[in-house]
Protein backbone atom coordinates (compact mmCIF):
# COMPACT_ATOMS: atom_id res chain seq x y z
CA UNK A 1 0.00 0.00 0.00
CA UNK A 2 0.87 3.63 -0.82
CA UNK A 3 1.98 5.62 2.15
CA UNK A 4 0.25 9.26 1.64
CA UNK A 5 2.25 12.27 3.11
CA UNK A 6 0.04 14.82 3.90
CA UNK A 7 1.13 18.47 2.22
CA UNK A 8 4.10 16.35 1.11
CA UNK A 9 3.82 19.04 -1.68
CA UNK A 10 5.06 21.70 0.57
CA UNK A 11 8.00 19.66 2.64
CA UNK A 12 11.39 20.83 1.54
CA UNK A 13 14.02 18.43 2.62
CA UNK A 14 16.06 19.02 5.43
CA UNK A 15 19.72 20.14 5.15
CA UNK A 16 20.61 18.73 8.23
CA UNK A 17 19.63 15.03 7.02
CA UNK A 18 16.91 14.27 9.43
CA UNK A 19 14.02 14.45 6.91
CA UNK A 20 12.42 17.46 8.12
CA UNK A 21 12.72 21.00 8.65
CA UNK A 22 12.67 20.92 12.52
CA UNK A 23 9.38 20.48 12.37
CA UNK A 24 8.10 23.53 10.31
CA UNK A 25 5.92 23.74 7.46
CA UNK A 26 7.26 26.51 4.82
CA UNK A 27 8.01 29.70 6.74
CA UNK A 28 6.64 28.88 10.18
CA UNK A 29 7.51 30.90 12.96
CA UNK A 30 8.41 30.17 16.62
CA UNK A 31 4.69 29.23 17.29
CA UNK A 32 5.21 25.92 14.64
CA UNK A 33 4.88 22.36 15.87
CA UNK A 34 8.01 20.99 17.55
CA UNK A 35 10.64 18.98 16.10
CA UNK A 36 9.51 15.31 15.05
CA UNK A 37 5.71 16.22 15.66
CA UNK A 38 4.93 15.79 11.89
CA UNK A 39 6.60 12.18 11.57
CA UNK A 40 4.71 11.56 14.46
CA UNK A 41 1.67 12.88 12.96
CA UNK A 42 2.29 10.84 9.56
CA UNK A 43 3.00 7.49 11.86
CA UNK A 44 -0.57 7.96 13.12
CA UNK A 45 -2.14 8.30 10.58
CA UNK A 46 -0.47 5.64 9.07
CA UNK A 47 -1.89 3.31 11.62
CA UNK A 48 -4.98 4.19 11.89
CA UNK A 49 -5.22 3.54 8.02
CA UNK A 50 -3.75 0.12 8.93
CA UNK A 51 -6.15 -0.06 11.15
CA UNK A 52 -9.25 0.94 9.09
CA UNK A 53 -8.31 -1.69 6.65
CA UNK A 54 -8.07 -4.33 8.91
CA UNK A 55 -11.10 -3.82 10.48
CA UNK A 56 -12.79 -3.26 7.48
CA UNK A 57 -11.36 -7.09 6.50
CA UNK A 58 -12.50 -8.43 9.92
CA UNK A 59 -16.20 -6.98 9.10
CA UNK A 60 -17.25 -9.44 6.66
CA UNK A 61 -17.01 -12.85 6.35
CA UNK A 62 -14.86 -14.26 3.42
CA UNK A 63 -17.00 -16.10 0.80
CA UNK A 64 -15.94 -19.59 1.31
CA UNK A 65 -14.11 -21.05 -1.71
CA UNK A 66 -16.32 -23.48 -4.11
CA UNK A 67 -14.52 -26.53 -5.35
CA UNK A 68 -14.47 -26.45 -9.49
CA UNK A 69 -16.76 -28.46 -10.75
CA UNK A 70 -15.24 -31.49 -12.39
CA UNK A 71 -16.81 -34.28 -15.05
CA UNK A 72 -14.35 -36.31 -12.81
CA UNK A 73 -15.55 -36.12 -9.61
CA UNK A 74 -17.23 -38.60 -7.95
CA UNK A 75 -20.64 -37.43 -7.36
CA UNK A 76 -21.37 -36.32 -11.21
CA UNK A 77 -24.41 -37.24 -12.25
CA UNK A 78 -22.74 -38.85 -15.43
CA UNK A 79 -20.67 -41.14 -12.94
CA UNK A 80 -23.14 -41.81 -10.79
CA UNK A 81 -25.14 -43.47 -13.61
CA UNK A 82 -22.57 -44.89 -14.99
CA UNK A 83 -20.99 -46.76 -11.55
CA UNK A 84 -25.26 -47.86 -10.82
CA UNK A 85 -25.17 -49.60 -14.34
CA UNK A 86 -21.94 -51.37 -13.97
CA UNK A 87 -23.31 -52.32 -10.09
CA UNK A 88 -26.35 -53.86 -11.64
CA UNK A 89 -24.50 -55.02 -14.35
CA UNK A 90 -22.36 -56.84 -12.40
CA UNK A 91 -25.14 -57.89 -10.36
CA UNK A 92 -27.40 -59.45 -13.23
CA UNK A 93 -24.02 -61.85 -14.34
CA UNK A 94 -24.19 -62.85 -10.42
CA UNK A 95 -27.14 -63.86 -10.59
CA UNK A 96 -26.92 -65.65 -14.02
CA UNK A 97 -24.22 -67.42 -12.49
CA UNK A 98 -25.68 -68.20 -9.86
CA UNK A 99 -28.77 -69.34 -12.19
CA UNK A 100 -26.79 -71.36 -14.18
CA UNK A 101 -24.86 -73.56 -11.13
CA UNK A 102 -28.23 -74.80 -10.16
CA UNK A 103 -29.24 -75.55 -13.17
CA UNK A 104 -26.39 -77.69 -13.26
CA UNK A 105 -26.90 -79.10 -10.05
CA UNK A 106 -30.44 -80.17 -10.74
CA UNK A 107 -29.61 -81.25 -13.62
CA UNK A 108 -26.96 -83.64 -12.01
CA UNK A 109 -29.32 -84.76 -9.52
CA UNK A 110 -32.03 -85.98 -12.37
CA UNK A 111 -29.27 -87.73 -14.18
CA UNK A 112 -27.74 -89.99 -10.97
CA UNK A 113 -31.46 -90.42 -9.78
CA UNK A 114 -32.59 -92.22 -13.12
CA UNK A 115 -28.93 -93.66 -13.26
CA UNK A 116 -30.24 -95.30 -9.76
CA UNK A 117 -33.74 -96.30 -11.21
CA UNK A 118 -32.37 -98.06 -14.23
CA UNK A 119 -30.29 -99.80 -12.08
CA UNK A 120 -33.04 -100.95 -9.68
CA UNK A 121 -34.50 -102.62 -12.80
CA UNK A 122 -31.39 -104.24 -13.99
CA UNK A 123 -30.34 -101.75 -16.34
CA UNK A 124 -26.71 -100.79 -17.21
CA UNK A 125 -27.35 -97.10 -18.14
CA UNK A 126 -29.96 -95.12 -17.77
CA UNK A 127 -32.38 -94.15 -21.30
CA UNK A 128 -31.51 -91.49 -23.04
CA UNK A 129 -34.34 -88.60 -23.20
CA UNK A 130 -36.22 -87.68 -26.30
CA UNK A 131 -35.81 -84.45 -27.73
CA UNK A 132 -38.72 -81.96 -27.21
CA UNK A 133 -41.45 -83.07 -30.05
CA UNK A 134 -41.75 -81.40 -33.70
CA UNK A 135 -43.43 -78.59 -33.88
CA UNK A 136 -44.53 -79.30 -37.61
CA UNK A 137 -45.40 -82.91 -37.18
CA UNK A 138 -43.59 -85.01 -40.03
CA UNK A 139 -45.47 -85.70 -43.31
CA UNK A 140 -46.42 -89.70 -43.68
CA UNK A 141 -47.35 -91.58 -46.85
CA UNK A 142 -47.83 -95.20 -47.30
CA UNK A 143 -43.81 -96.85 -47.33
CA UNK A 144 -42.76 -97.76 -51.34
CA UNK A 145 -43.80 -101.53 -51.68
CA UNK A 146 -46.93 -101.29 -49.20
CA UNK A 147 -49.23 -99.98 -51.67
CA UNK A 148 -52.81 -101.07 -52.29
CA UNK A 149 -55.02 -99.44 -55.23
CA UNK A 150 -56.39 -96.13 -54.41
CA UNK A 151 -53.95 -95.91 -51.66
CA UNK A 152 -53.31 -92.06 -52.11
CA UNK A 153 -57.44 -91.18 -50.71
CA UNK A 154 -56.64 -93.96 -47.34
CA UNK A 155 -55.03 -94.50 -44.42
CA UNK A 156 -51.02 -94.55 -44.59
CA UNK A 157 -49.17 -97.68 -44.13
CA UNK A 158 -45.78 -97.13 -42.35
CA UNK A 159 -42.72 -98.63 -40.56
CA UNK A 160 -40.51 -95.38 -39.64
CA UNK A 161 -41.20 -91.77 -39.05
CA UNK A 162 -39.43 -89.63 -41.57
CA UNK A 163 -37.08 -87.61 -38.47
CA UNK A 164 -33.70 -87.07 -38.07
CA UNK A 165 -34.32 -86.97 -34.46
CA UNK A 166 -32.28 -90.41 -33.01
CA UNK A 167 -35.39 -91.85 -31.49
CA UNK A 168 -37.50 -95.46 -31.69
CA UNK A 169 -41.12 -95.54 -30.73
CA UNK A 170 -41.90 -98.50 -28.28
CA UNK A 171 -45.19 -100.30 -29.08
CA UNK A 172 -46.94 -103.12 -27.65
CA UNK A 173 -49.91 -105.58 -29.31
CA UNK A 174 -52.80 -107.62 -27.89
CA UNK A 175 -52.81 -107.23 -24.60
CA UNK A 176 -52.69 -111.31 -23.00
CA UNK A 177 -50.12 -110.70 -20.14
CA UNK A 178 -51.22 -108.04 -18.10
CA UNK A 179 -48.39 -107.67 -15.47
CA UNK A 180 -48.28 -104.95 -12.99
CA UNK A 181 -44.64 -104.33 -13.14
CA UNK A 182 -44.46 -103.69 -16.90
CA UNK A 183 -46.53 -100.49 -16.03
CA UNK A 184 -44.19 -100.00 -13.17
CA UNK A 185 -41.29 -99.96 -14.80
CA UNK A 186 -42.00 -97.89 -17.95
CA UNK A 187 -43.67 -95.09 -15.86
CA UNK A 188 -40.65 -94.84 -13.11
CA UNK A 189 -38.23 -95.28 -16.30
CA UNK A 190 -39.94 -92.72 -17.64
CA UNK A 191 -40.73 -94.60 -20.99
CA UNK A 192 -42.89 -93.52 -23.25
CA UNK A 193 -44.92 -96.51 -25.38
CA UNK A 194 -48.09 -96.98 -27.05
CA UNK A 195 -50.71 -99.85 -26.86
CA UNK A 196 -52.93 -101.63 -29.86
CA UNK A 197 -55.52 -103.91 -27.87
CA UNK A 198 -57.73 -106.76 -29.23
CA UNK A 199 -61.19 -106.82 -26.94
CA UNK A 200 -60.81 -110.96 -26.63
CA UNK A 201 -57.66 -110.24 -24.67
CA UNK A 202 -57.99 -107.28 -22.80
CA UNK A 203 -61.79 -108.00 -22.24
CA UNK A 204 -60.20 -110.49 -18.78
CA UNK A 205 -59.02 -107.23 -17.11
CA UNK A 206 -60.07 -104.03 -18.30
CA UNK A 207 -58.78 -102.19 -15.41
CA UNK A 208 -55.50 -102.61 -16.07
CA UNK A 209 -55.55 -101.08 -18.95
CA UNK A 210 -57.64 -97.97 -17.65
CA UNK A 211 -54.43 -97.93 -15.23
CA UNK A 212 -52.31 -97.87 -18.25
CA UNK A 213 -54.32 -94.93 -19.49
CA UNK A 214 -53.74 -93.33 -16.70
CA UNK A 215 -50.44 -93.47 -16.88
CA UNK A 216 -50.11 -91.20 -19.69
CA UNK A 217 -50.38 -94.23 -22.47
CA UNK A 218 -52.39 -94.02 -25.69
CA UNK A 219 -54.96 -96.93 -26.69
CA UNK A 220 -55.00 -98.05 -30.15
CA UNK A 221 -57.51 -100.18 -32.44
CA UNK A 222 -55.63 -103.50 -32.75
CA UNK A 223 -59.39 -105.41 -33.75
CA UNK A 224 -62.09 -107.59 -31.70
CA UNK A 225 -60.71 -110.73 -31.75
CA UNK A 226 -57.66 -110.40 -34.07
CA UNK A 227 -58.46 -112.48 -37.22
CA UNK A 228 -56.48 -112.45 -40.50
CA UNK A 229 -58.51 -109.41 -42.13
CA UNK A 230 -57.62 -110.24 -45.73
CA UNK A 231 -59.66 -113.25 -45.65
CA UNK A 232 -62.82 -111.18 -44.58
CA UNK A 233 -65.53 -109.75 -46.23
CA UNK A 234 -65.36 -106.15 -46.31
CA UNK A 235 -68.07 -105.96 -43.87
CA UNK A 236 -66.43 -108.22 -41.75
CA UNK A 237 -63.72 -106.22 -41.66
CA UNK A 238 -65.26 -103.19 -40.70
CA UNK A 239 -67.39 -105.26 -38.18
CA UNK A 240 -63.84 -106.05 -36.57
CA UNK A 241 -62.29 -102.34 -36.65
CA UNK A 242 -65.20 -100.60 -35.89
CA UNK A 243 -66.55 -103.08 -33.21
CA UNK A 244 -63.12 -102.36 -31.28
CA UNK A 245 -63.62 -98.56 -31.34
CA UNK A 246 -66.90 -98.90 -29.30
CA UNK A 247 -64.63 -100.84 -27.01
CA UNK A 248 -62.32 -98.35 -26.25
CA UNK A 249 -64.91 -95.60 -26.42
CA UNK A 250 -67.12 -97.32 -23.89
CA UNK A 251 -64.33 -98.79 -21.71
CA UNK A 252 -61.80 -95.77 -21.90
CA UNK A 253 -63.21 -93.19 -23.32
CA UNK A 254 -61.53 -92.39 -26.53
CA UNK A 255 -62.17 -93.35 -30.18
CA UNK A 256 -58.55 -93.85 -31.60
CA UNK A 257 -57.47 -92.76 -34.95
CA UNK A 258 -54.73 -95.20 -35.31
CA UNK A 259 -55.07 -98.66 -35.91
CA UNK A 260 -52.53 -102.01 -36.28
CA UNK A 261 -53.97 -105.14 -38.08
CA UNK A 262 -53.23 -108.14 -36.47
CA UNK A 263 -50.16 -109.65 -37.80
CA UNK A 264 -49.22 -106.71 -40.58
CA UNK A 265 -51.53 -108.28 -42.82
CA UNK A 266 -54.24 -106.16 -44.84
CA UNK A 267 -55.90 -105.38 -48.10
CA UNK A 268 -57.95 -102.52 -49.98
CA UNK A 269 -60.70 -103.99 -48.08
CA UNK A 270 -59.08 -103.35 -44.65
CA UNK A 271 -58.23 -99.58 -45.41
CA UNK A 272 -61.10 -98.68 -46.48
CA UNK A 273 -62.68 -100.15 -43.74
CA UNK A 274 -60.78 -98.20 -40.96
CA UNK A 275 -61.29 -95.09 -42.82
CA UNK A 276 -64.74 -96.00 -42.49
CA UNK A 277 -63.89 -96.17 -38.86
CA UNK A 278 -62.61 -92.52 -38.28
CA UNK A 279 -58.51 -94.41 -38.34
CA UNK A 280 -56.35 -91.97 -40.24
CA UNK A 281 -52.90 -93.81 -39.64
CA UNK A 282 -51.28 -97.54 -40.14
CA UNK A 283 -48.43 -98.25 -38.36
CA UNK A 284 -46.68 -101.35 -38.33
CA UNK A 285 -43.09 -101.91 -37.69
CA UNK A 286 -39.78 -101.89 -38.34
CA UNK A 287 -38.18 -103.92 -35.95
CA UNK A 288 -39.96 -106.66 -33.18
CA UNK A 289 -38.30 -107.15 -30.30
CA UNK A 290 -38.64 -110.68 -28.24
CA UNK A 291 -37.36 -111.50 -24.44
CA UNK A 292 -34.58 -113.65 -26.45
CA UNK A 293 -33.51 -111.97 -29.66
CA UNK A 294 -34.20 -109.25 -31.82
CA UNK A 295 -36.01 -109.46 -34.93
CA UNK A 296 -35.58 -106.77 -38.28
CA UNK A 297 -36.82 -106.36 -41.44
CA UNK A 298 -34.02 -104.05 -42.95
CA UNK A 299 -31.80 -105.92 -44.49
CA UNK A 300 -28.64 -105.00 -42.47
CA UNK A 301 -30.23 -105.39 -39.27
CA UNK A 302 -29.56 -102.25 -37.67
CA UNK A 303 -31.66 -99.01 -36.47
CA UNK A 304 -32.54 -96.15 -38.15
CA UNK A 305 -34.33 -92.48 -36.47
CA UNK A 306 -38.03 -93.28 -36.65
CA UNK A 307 -38.43 -96.80 -36.61
CA UNK A 308 -41.80 -98.38 -35.35
CA UNK A 309 -40.28 -101.46 -32.78
CA UNK A 310 -42.86 -104.37 -31.55
CA UNK A 311 -43.49 -106.31 -28.87
CA UNK A 312 -46.16 -107.89 -27.02
CA UNK A 313 -47.83 -108.76 -24.13
CA UNK A 314 -46.24 -111.80 -23.47
CA UNK A 315 -45.36 -113.49 -20.39
CA UNK A 316 -43.66 -116.71 -19.01
CA UNK A 317 -47.10 -118.54 -20.05
CA UNK A 318 -45.58 -117.72 -23.51
CA UNK A 319 -42.01 -116.90 -23.42
CA UNK A 320 -39.34 -117.58 -21.23
CA UNK A 321 -39.37 -114.81 -19.26
CA UNK A 322 -41.22 -111.72 -18.02
CA UNK A 323 -42.36 -108.58 -19.76
CA UNK A 324 -39.50 -106.32 -17.97
CA UNK A 325 -37.24 -108.71 -19.09
CA UNK A 326 -38.40 -108.12 -22.58
CA UNK A 327 -37.99 -104.43 -21.95
CA UNK A 328 -34.57 -104.53 -20.32
CA UNK A 329 -33.53 -105.84 -23.93
CA UNK A 330 -35.26 -103.42 -26.08
CA UNK A 331 -33.77 -100.34 -23.65
CA UNK A 332 -30.41 -102.05 -23.20
CA UNK A 333 -30.08 -101.92 -27.06
CA UNK A 334 -31.39 -98.96 -28.27
CA UNK A 335 -29.43 -96.66 -25.26
CA UNK A 336 -25.86 -98.81 -26.21
CA UNK A 337 -26.84 -97.42 -29.85
CA UNK A 338 -27.53 -93.77 -28.70
CA UNK A 339 -31.14 -94.02 -29.10
CA UNK A 340 -34.19 -92.38 -27.06
CA UNK A 341 -37.55 -93.56 -27.23
CA UNK A 342 -40.20 -90.84 -28.37
CA UNK A 343 -43.77 -91.24 -27.97
CA UNK A 344 -44.98 -91.73 -31.10
CA UNK A 345 -48.40 -89.73 -31.05
CA UNK A 346 -45.98 -86.83 -30.83
CA UNK A 347 -44.89 -87.41 -34.36
CA UNK A 348 -48.22 -88.11 -36.02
Amino acid sequence: MRLVRQNEQNTKPDPRGDGERDGRVGRAGRGSARPGALTRSLVTALALTVATTALAGCGAEAEPTKPAASGRAGGAPGERAEQGEQAKQAKGAKEAKEAAEAAAARKRTIAAARLATAKRWGLAKAPLTAPPPPAVKPKITTRAGFEVEGHEDLPPVFTTIPTKDKVVFLTIDDGADKDPALIKMLEELDVPYTAFLSDYLVKEDYGYFRKMRDAGVTLNNHSLTHPYLPGLSYAQQKHQICGMQDVLQKQYGTRPTVFRPPYGNYNEDTLRAAKACGIAQVPLWNEEVFVDRWEYREYDKSLRPGDIVLTHFRGRKDWDGTMPDTIRRFLGLITDQGYAVAKLEDYL
